[in-house]
């Protein structure tokens, strides 16, 4: 039998002197360049890592988030000015979150039962949804019926019909704002459809579609409560190219005031206001009012030719003539009365 060795040999590269001495001189001078050290486990762990929620992807970016977020800012502004004129009391509104969410979520996140409105903004395509907690609507309703809202209990039910009626012109008034907030992105008129007292049987979109939430804190009379607005994103898709564009948000800076007198001016437009005339005063006993009679003349400290004072919201604003306009009798203004000038 014979046995077959194979044997393998590696021979290594051999400087020759020339070589040595090459090498020994960088060394010496420093201009052996030394290969790039592998980063340690210290180097790894310092670079920022960002996590990323695949069931829950961010579609709208941070800069149209912002955008959203100063349009609604306006929206509570209004709002809070138009409820505080209609509940003859101070109403404040403030954005309070801004975030992205799946429908589910948002429909978890919320109470039962609750004020579900169902909104349509012609001409996008699909629904948005505004909430109104029971937390705040109780004490609106009280309010709106005399109520002092000292030692209000919060009920547990859906809202009667009549309650819903008089909610109806809170959301009415939300409406109108929202649709003068969103003029400057995309001509909308938000509308109504359908009212809800339990979140979990309405369904706009899939549970798992983002959507974008905007929360808001409503303070009045002592009492607080939450607002929420609910934008699926394929609702705002079409417009959110003009959220990118940061010329838009200056133009918005831009015409802001113009847009926001003009705005004012149409609300003055349409204000009822009180207008009373004093022809003069004086003092008498209560004796002489029970003996006064038809005919009697009551003498006062102003001169007949005196001028009448005529006061808007209990304060001087006119003073005039005392006249006839066709079968009316009338004052004419003359001129604009002192605040502290005697009636």
């Amino acid at each position: 039998m014979c046995r077959l060795e194979i044997g393998v040999v590696v021979v290594a590269d051999i400087l020759d002197q020339s070589e040595v001495d090459a090498l020994l001189a960088a060394v010496e001078t420093g201009g052996v360049e030394t290969a790039e050290a592998t980063p340690t486990r210290a180097d790894r762990s310092s670079k920022e890592v960002h996590c990323y929620d695949f069931k829950r992807p961010e579609r709208v970016s941070k800069e149209q988030m912002r955008a959203l977020e100063g349009i609604h800012e306006a929206f509570a502004r209004n709002l809070g000015a138009s409820l505080s004129g209609f509940l003859r009391t101070i109403v404040e509104i403030r954005v309070v979150t801004t975030e992205q969410l799946t429908y589910s979520e948002f429909i978890h996140s919320l109470p039962n039962p609750t004020n579900f409105n169902l909104l349509t903004a012609e001409p996008l395509d699909g629904q948005m949804c505004l909430e109104l907690s029971p937390l705040i609507i109780y004490p609106i309703i009280d309010r709106l019926l005399g109520g002092s809202n000292t030692e209000l209990f919060i009920p547990q039910r859906p809202l009667t019909m009549i309650e819903q009626r008089l909610v109806a012109r809170i959301t009415d008034r939300a409406l109108t704002c929202l649709t003068e907030a969103w003029t400057e992105l995309v001509e909308v008129e938000f509308k109504i459809t359908e009212v809800e007292s339990n979140p979990h049987l309405v369904q706009i979109v899939a549970p798992n579609e983002v959507v974008v939430v905007l929360g808001f804190e409503i303070k009045t009379s002592g009492r607080a409560g939450t607002m929420s607005l609910c934008v699926p994103f394929n609702v705002i898709e079409p417009v959110m190219g003009k959220l990118l564009s940061q010329g838009w948000l200056a133009y918005q800076r831009q015409t802001a005031p113009e847009d926001r007198s003009e705005e004012i001016a149409r609300g003055l437009g349409v204000t009822h206001v009180d207008v009373v005339g004093y022809l003069a005063e004086t003092t008498i006993t209560m004796a002489e009012l029970l003996s006064l009679q038809v005919g009697d003349i009551i003498q006062t400290s102003k001169p007949a030719n005196g001028e009448a004072i005529m006061q808007v919201g209990g304060e001087n604003k006119f003073a005039g003539r005392l006249g006839r306009h066709k079968d009316n009798k009338a004052i004419k203004i003359t001129r604009q009365a002192e605040v502290e000038e005697r009636l």
